[in-house]
């Protein structure tokens, strides 16, 4: 099947023949749906603090990061060109679109403008505002990261969803007077990275009085995915090269693996907001901090008392079916349950669902036979288990505090907790024939699929995610 030269791609991509039939066998057997029960509601696995409450777990948190290292990371590395698809469709067919009209009719609002002026003709038609934004005859947006455009217009300066993750970073994340911060990238938008962190740290370090310690990091070209035909035979390139494609945010478990700190706040690049209504996701975030911190303490406790014999069961069984997401139904041994308590802990925010319900928060049975709780994509559900959506009443806008490091103070090797039964299998095309491709388990699904979990209402005004250009003169992103 794989010729000398194959082997020899194989390799530098740093995989083996073994993992590539693997990855073969599963476009053939496609991934298992997920055994849902029921979804997390409000106090059936979503919990919900009151003010008094949410004031405990900010104090609890506050003290924590007196003495502990705290880091935010960033996935950073997604392109920006579905933000732009409708701009593209009208660039490509010169048909306007519900997007471009708007866009077009609202241009100066834009915190680009003053930078796209400066490249428009005079007398600019329509299609040279969209050429100019998308391509390399003015801004190239089309071929950057999100986490490179401007996003928010204040006064006398735009920011990069990079500067409000750093303004963001610096009004709960900080420890021993600096603010650490790690962004996943991808190795084409390195420079462009390290040229606005050049520019822009002494500034922000002079405005909050803090050290920044900014981290970069790729993802691993030996997570790929070899990528196949319809028939799941092997695809190839014009040149009879293989194909591997990048396969997904699940894959950035191995980035997460490699950061070493006390507790670690996980956020999206896209979900920033003005400086001036960013006062909720402070406030949730250190409640997540919280919670967190208080849980994991409770944790330790009790594996210290296993290990010295001080503990009875009904104590264990009790603690873990009320604090950390898991249905057990008979009495287990203490060695179980010690396995059950020395993993890494997550504490995810969880956002109402005022929309179409989809994918979010679900209790789901166990190949052995334990309910826990777990993020559930939609496509892991099945088409007879659709029905159960429909009570849903929160989605996940992947907001997540992670504590991985034991008792000890050993760090966990998260690739041990990875469900490798779970991914997704997608329909593409590359120079006009189709194939498919497969992504591992997502970082916030599967990959933590054997993590211990605890679910938080937060409020929405939390989630403000940028998913197409329009959305950046939204309220969550226009400043009047």
């Amino acid at each position: 099947m794989f010729s000398d030269q194959d082997i020899k791609q194989i390799s530098a991509h740093g995989l083996t023949i073994d993992e590539i039939n693997n990855q073969i066998e599963k476009f053939k057997s496609g991934f298992p749906f997920m055994n849902i029960v029921k979804p997390a509601v409000s106090n059936d696995g979503i919990k919900i603090f009151d003010d008094s409450e949410i004031a405990k777990y900010t104090q609890i948190y506050d003290e924590y990061c007196k003495n502990h290292g705290i880091i935010k990371f960033v996935p950073a590395s997604g392109a920006a060109t579905r933000m732009f698809k409708d701009l593209f469709e009208f660039m490509n067919s010169g048909m306007h679109n519900k997007t471009s009209e708007y866009v077009i009719n609202n241009i100066d609002k834009f915190a680009f403008w003053d930078d796209l002026k400066k490249y428009l003709p005079n007398k600019a038609s329509d299609t040279d505002i969209i050429k100019c934004i998308l391509t390399d005859l003015g801004l190239n947006y089309g071929n950057l990261p999100k986490a490179l455009i401007p996003f928010h217009k204040y006064s006398d300066y735009a920011r990069t969803p990079v500067e409000e993750h750093l303004s963001e970073c610096a009004q709960y994340a900080i420890s021993n007077n600096s603010a650490n911060i790690h962004f996943t990238i991808s190795p084409e938008h390195r420079a462009g990275f390290t040229a606005l962190l050049n520019r822009i740290l002494p500034q922000y370090e002079s405005q909050y009085g803090i050290k920044y310690n900014v981290s970069l990091s790729e993802q691993n070209q030996s997570t790929d995915t070899i990528a196949v035909n319809p028939d799941n035979t092997i695809f190839r390139n014009s040149d009879n090269s293989l194909l591997f494609r990048p396969s997904g945010h699940g894959a950035l478990i191995d980035n997460l693996n490699r950061i070493d700190s006390d507790l670690i706040f996980i956020k999206n690049i896209d979900n920033v907001t003005t400086k001036s209504l960013r006062n909720d996701t402070v406030k949730y975030k250190k409640l997540l901090g919280g919670v967190l911190v208080s849980v994991q303490s409770e944790i330790f406790n009790l594996l210290n008392k296993i290990d010295n014999k001080d503990i009875d069961i009904d104590t264990l069984h009790n603690f873990i079916i009320n604090n950390i997401g898991i249905k057990i139904e008979n009495k287990l041994t203490i060695n179980e349950y010690r396995d059950i308590l020395n993993r890494p802990l997550r504490v995810c925010g969880m956002v109402r669902n005022t929309g179409a319900p989809g994918g979010g928060p679900f209790w789901v049975r166990r190949k052995n036979g334990i309910i826990d709780l777990q993020i559930v994509e939609s496509s892991q559900i099945s088409p007879s288990d659709k029905h159960i959506m429909q009570e849903s009443e929160y989605f996940n806008p992947v907001d997540l505090v992670c504590g991985t490091k034991d008792y000890t103070g050993k760090k966990f090797d998260l690739e041990k907790y990875i469900d490798n039964d779970t991914g997704f299998i997608s329909e593409k095309s590359k120079d006009g024939k189709n194939l498919r491709a497969m992504e591992r388990p997502g970082l916030w699904n599967g990959a933590m699929s054997h993590w211990n979990t605890i679910f938080v209402a937060v409020s929405p005004a939390t989630f403000t995610p940028v998913k197409v250009v329009s959305d950046l003169i939204s309220p969550a992103h226009f400043v009047k």
